[in-house]
């Protein structure tokens, strides 16, 4: 079904795009699956969890668990540690590979969709940047940039401009430069153009429409980029003087995926771990443990928006929502169990 609407989505917004078949859009829907389903994945744990509780309860096995002793913590620990396990090898294993194939899709989107004229790139490669418009292009690389206030400081900066016919125009190698509103102050510059003698400024102005906004807001997405990689780029963007908050706050959310996996066992259990077999009481239980699970998920969203935005701390921001979805089902199940 997911894909199905990805695809669905991707057509719609294809519409003016020229040269997209239906098997690329179809490829495309495909490379955001993995990350689409991580995003899913807590409610597909509450989900298989109030089956397992239904079926348990529809063949007594469930009355017979606990006739026998069991109290519900026993009865629970194997399907909070399967979640938890589920967790890690998502954090280990999949998360890498759907990082990888959302990379694939968002690279395809801003080609065949969105079209981007400038596009932006930072990595331990240094800073990559590409201005292009009707009649010329920029590709303007920096091996360090730092940033102070609202000017950018680039070091050892390189500028090589194309024409439409994307052929060799004009090349600078600049020593230092500074990236403000409007244009690029090169210093110690060499301007090479071809069959021209080599000319040298002290000072060179080169317009641009780039700004320091969209360097900061155009970085690689964090969905983009494994739950390994991610600190290492948060590390070495820190010390860029930028501060890689959409990266930290997704590093912290996928940690706090296992354990948001193991609260929706809770969450499911205090809907559904009952011995009832009435069909009207297991659909309003089913109803409300699904009710809860979008709730759980609005605020889920809305406190990541708020962390993104600075107005929550950070950890609060990814972790608030796993600790009220573990109290909520800690506490129904200690009050039901225990009160």
């Amino acid at each position: 079904m997911i894909l199905l609407f990805d695809t669905i989505e991707l057509m719609r917004r294809a519409v003016r795009a020229e040269g997209l078949g239906f098997e690329t859009l179809l490829w495309m829907a495909f490379l955001k699956l993995p990350h689409t389903v991580q995003d899913t994945l807590p409610f597909a744990v509450m989900i298989a969890m109030m089956y397992s509780l239904f079926r348990l309860s529809r063949s007594h096995e469930l009355v017979i668990i606990r006739s026998v002793g069991l109290s519900v913590w026993q009865f629970l620990a194997p399907p909070i540690i399967l979640a938890a396990m589920i967790g890690a090898v998502n954090l280990a294993v999949v998360d890498p590979v759907a990082s990888g194939m959302y990379d694939a899709y968002k690279r395809m989107e801003e080609g065949l969709i969105r079209s981007n004229a400038a596009t932006l790139n930072i990595g331990q490669g240094g800073l990559w940047l590409r201005e292009a418009d009707a009649d010329s292009a920029k590709v303007v690389h920096a091996e360090y940039v730092r940033q102070e206030e609202s000017i950018l400081f680039l070091t050892r900066v390189s500028i090589f401009e194309t024409n439409a016919e994307e052929s060799f125009v004009r090349r600078f190698e600049a020593a230092s430069g500074q990236l403000v509103e409007g244009f690029f102050r090169l210093d110690d510059v060499w301007d090479v153009m071809p069959s021209q003698e080599t000319q040298f400024h002290e000072q060179y102005f080169l317009p641009t429409s780039i700004t320091l906004g969209q360097v900061q807001n155009s970085f690689e997405a964090p969905q983009t980029m494994s739950f390994w990689n991610l600190p290492a780029f948060i590390k070495f963007s820190q010390a860029s003087g930028f501060s890689a908050l959409p990266h930290r706050l997704y590093w912290h959310s996928l940690m706090a995926l296992p354990f948001m996996l193991c609260a929706m066992v809770l969450v499911a259990a205090a809907f559904c771990l009952t011995a009832n077999t009435n069909h009207s009481n297991w659909a309003m239980r089913g109803a409300a443990g699904l009710a809860a699970g979008f709730l759980f998920y609005f605020f889920t969203r809305f406190a990541y928006a708020l962390g993104l935005s600075s107005t929550l701390p950070l950890f609060l921001a990814a972790w608030a929502p796993t600790f009220v979805a573990g109290l909520f089902g800690l506490t129904y199940l200690f009050h039901r169990e225990d009160g």
